[in-house]
């Protein structure tokens, strides 16, 4: 898969957000056409010639050093999650072209099954790149009960994030759930561009969604690993939740992420946990729904 138009458009937004005051530059240089800094600009701030950075913009990054990508990273003062997104698409542009190979879906193993039935206090689940939810606990599954009971198919975030309307109720906070939800996704792309799920999940949502156009455009990335967030959830109501995400090592080298949602003690929605737990005891919790099978591989 060419991810040359993917690096073009990554590079262009993050220089469009700089400003010659913030890169430290002295403004001037007449009307700018459009925002942000210029590309001779970014050429001088990495310490290469402007004819090197504009093909660079263009796509044609297979090959180029690591110090030369720190160098851009630091002119464009990207951050940790999004340096690491430009290294990803390096990686990738350097790989030769291929027919995507399908492998088996990610194997939850069992002694992972057993650590997120021991969590009785925590919701618990285990995810993958493309925010399919493999596996759960039962407070996990009792949680995002939305998301399980919708009628989209398999779990996955983003499909219950921007297809179903139940969404909005249940994050109070929805455009920066979205956010969040569409920057792992485009990290994800960055790690594996030739996962043909992956790419008919974005299309999908480009096809149906605006708020999800608007937002993959952008080209914003992250990396998820704690905060906090609030559900309002339709059989307990408000709770405000802590979490910290965990990569999960895989036989089967699947980048898979484990999430842990707790809420503070002695509050009211540690209560309103207790009491979702106590709803989720009455009830049979099923096992997450297949997920697609990943077409690439590490």
């Amino acid at each position: 898969m060419d991810n040359r138009s993917d690096i073009r458009e990554f590079l262009a937004t993050r220089r469009a957000r700089i400003t010659p005051e913030r890169a430290g530059l002295l403004p001037g240089g007449g009307r700018r056409r459009v925002p942000g800094l210029r590309r001779e600009e970014v050429a001088v701030l990495a310490g290469v010639s402007t004819d090197w950075y504009t093909r660079l913009e263009k796509g044609h990054i297979a090959g180029v050093s690591e110090d030369v990508l720190e160098a851009v990273a630091r002119a464009l003062q990207l951050d940790a999650a999004e340096r690491t997104h430009l290294f990803n698409l390096a990686r990738a542009a350097a790989r030769p072209a291929r027919t995507p190979q399908r492998r088996s879906r990610p194997r939850i193993a069992p002694r992972v099954q057993w650590m997120l039935d021991a969590m009785t206090g925590s919701a618990a689940l285990v995810a993958n790149g493309r925010l399919d939810v493999l596996a759960t606990n039962a407070l996990g599954w009792a949680l995002h009960a939305p998301l399980f009971d919708s009628p989209r198919g398999p779990a996955n975030f983003a499909r219950f994030q921007f297809l179903d309307p139940r969404s909005g109720d249940f994050y109070t906070d929805w455009a920066g759930a979205a956010n969040t939800t569409v920057a792992l996704l485009r990290g994800e792309a960055g790690r594996r561009p030739h996962d043909a799920h992956l790419r008919e999940l974005v299309g999908e949502l480009s096809t149906v969604s605006e708020e999800f156009r608007v937002r993959w455009a952008a080209h914003d990335v992250r990396i998820h690993h704690d905060g906090a967030k609030q559900f309002r959830h339709p059989v307990v109501g408000t709770l405000d939740l802590s979490y910290h995400t965990f990569d999960l090592p895989a036989e089967d080298a699947a980048d898979l992420r484990m999430t842990i949602y707790t809420a503070e003690p002695d509050t009211p929605s540690a209560d309103a946990l207790a009491l979702l737990a106590s709803w989720a005891a009455t009830r049979a919790v099923p096992a997450p729904g297949p997920a697609p099978a990943s077409t690439d591989r590490p």
